[in-house]
């Protein structure tokens, strides 16, 4: 489906380095765990860190610059990561096909879709929601709703996007507004 020509890169959001970086460390930490737990059960004792480990939290104290130190860089990694979890990812951009890494909006595309669909004969009013995957076109009003997706195929197919999200357009009678006295 991707027709990215060399040296084409997807955008990638802010979160993606971040959430490999976890993985890998929890990774890590449970293929220790791991080992030193499956060493235990098969009779070995348990490992020299985990001793030292259980030593240094049974006899340190929490209010020393050590301890605070590492519950501040953990506190920071946190923070750090509710911060990556809250921001705005890549899921609202779309890949334009003509130049490396260039995006659209998805809600740019939608107001796109909804001019062109209002500037077709007897549309009332139009609604365009435009996923990653889809983008779905209700026309209200009476219009010709074959003409209207091919009008507005080709308004898809004119963005040039990467992957061109498929398009569905429905129909719906107009809201008939009896006249103001």
């Amino acid at each position: 489906m991707s027709e990215a020509g060399p040296g084409f890169r997807v955008p990638r959001s802010p979160r993606t380095r971040a959430a490999a970086l976890v993985a890998v460390v929890v990774l890590a930490a449970a293929a220790v765990l791991l080992y030193d737990a499956v060493s235990r059960w098969a009779g070995h004792r348990a490992g020299s860190w985990r001793s030292r480990v259980a030593h240094q939290l049974a006899t340190r104290h929490l209010d020393t610059g050590w301890v605070l130190g590492c519950a501040a860089l953990v506190g920071l990694f946190g923070l750090w990561l509710c911060v990556l979890a809250l921001s705005s990812g890549g899921r609202r951009w779309l890949v334009l096909r003509q130049a490396p890494g260039t995006v659209i909006d998805r809600a740019g595309v939608a107001a796109l879709l909804e001019t062109r669909a209002l500037q077709l004969p007897m549309v009332a009013a139009a609604r365009v929601r435009v996923g990653r995957r889809r983008a779905r076109v209700t026309i209200h009003g009476s219009a010709d709703l074959e003409r209207a997706r091919v009008v507005l195929a080709a308004e898809l197919a004119r963005l040039q996007l990467l992957s061109e999200p498929a398009l569905r357009v429905r129909g719906r009678p107009a809201k008939h507004r009896p006249p103001m006295s």
